[in-house]
């Protein structure tokens, strides 16, 4: 596979789509579209040493429960189940990253950073961005003071009892992420 070239074709704020023409393994010229975030797609510039977003899984300190979102989601014409999450904004660190956007999205505390992933991608068939699962402990009060006008949130406290009712309700939609660390925290009680 050999990228030859790569043309910006939308001209937005937060989100362009590139088009990228190839030659694939038998010789053929052919194109992709997909969307980035980034003024250069990774594709061109693999100097990227940071993720572009993250996704904070929260475990309450105090409250002994693990810390998810309900929130609306334009695209999805309704709510889905996930962590909070959120850009890194620049000169942040992940952590940095991490603890701004726990503190917008529940008003809780980050505390304690038990682990931190590399950068990974869950839907590179249409996206090059990339996230950083940010695994906590948090503590402190709800609180939605810092949502952000397009947000409309609801914080949820989840025992594992909890947690195995969400995933046995088919009809609520999840991000994927927050299905598979979900799965693990009902088996195991543990993020």
């Amino acid at each position: 596979m050999q990228i030859k070239n790569i043309e910006k074709i939308t001209e937005q704020t937060h989100l362009n789509l590139f088009s990228i023409s190839y030659v694939d393994q038998r010789s053929h010229e052919k194109s992709w579209v997909f969307a980035s975030r980034k003024k250069v797609p990774e594709v061109a510039d693999n100097n990227f040493p940071l993720a572009d977003a993250v996704v904070i899984v929260p475990f309450h300190r105090e409250e002994k429960k693990l810390v998810m979102i309900r929130e609306f989601w334009v695209p999805l014409g309704g709510f889905q189940y996930g962590f909070p999450a959120g850009l890194v904004d620049p000169g942040e660190t992940i952590e940095m990253a991490a603890a701004r956007e726990l503190k917008e999205e529940t008003g809780f505390a980050l505390k304690t950073v038990l682990r931190t992933s590399p950068p990974i991608y869950s839907s590179s068939g249409m996206t090059d961005e990339s996230v950083s699962l940010v695994f906590a402990a948090c503590d402190g009060k709800e609180s939605l003071e810092g949502n952000e006008d397009s947000e409309e949130i609801s914080v949820l406290l989840l025992s594992r009892e909890d947690a195995k009712g969400l995933l046995n309700t088919p009809e609520l939609k999840f991000d994927v992420k927050s299905w598979i660390i979900l799965e693990h925290f009902v088996k195991t009680g543990t993020i």
